[in-house]
């Protein structure tokens, strides 16, 4: 996954170059390559903790609703996927600058054996997407008496 895109200048191709556009054009940098919207990538960051009772996937996906996101569990494949169309602009307004736009994502999860796919539940609350899998109580061994004959 790529965190900082890096823009193709014709000042790059010496290292006087690169260097000159990095001490002495920060602020072009933080506006081109880390303020943009694609200093994530393509796909929102996910925090996965197990816990006894259930794997917990925290998905990062602020300004969206919980409308937007289409969740699917087929062969053993969890997909989260969301989009949003662009808003139409008022004719009567002039956009002097636009900085953020949403666009869509896809992610995909094997899932172990130990989940209990019709247990799954799911909630967005604050920007996070919060997913729950509980794991499948296991079997608990049986004892049996075996006398000796």
């Amino acid at each position: 996954m790529t965190f900082v895109k890096f823009n193709q200048h014709p000042a790059h191709r010496t290292l006087g170059g690169l260097m000159d556009e990095v001490f002495n054009n920060t602020s072009k940098l933080w506006k081109d390559d880390i303020l943009t919207s694609d200093f994530f990538g393509t796909y929102p960051p996910v925090n996965i903790t197990e816990n006894k009772e259930a794997y917990v996937l925290d998905i990062l996906v602020p300004g969206w609703s919980k409308e937007d996101f289409k969740l699917n569990l087929e062969n053993n494949v969890l997909t989260i996927s969301a989009e949003k169309k662009a808003e139409p602009k008022a004719e009567d307004q002039k956009q002097i600058r636009r900085e953020f736009n949403f666009r869509s994502f896809k992610r995909s999860f094997t899932l172990d054996e130990s989940v209990d796919a019709d247990k799954i539940q799911a909630k967005y609350e604050n920007g996070v997407l919060n997913l729950q899998l509980p794991k499948k109580e296991q079997a608990q061994p049986k004892t049996k008496s075996i006398t000796v004959a």
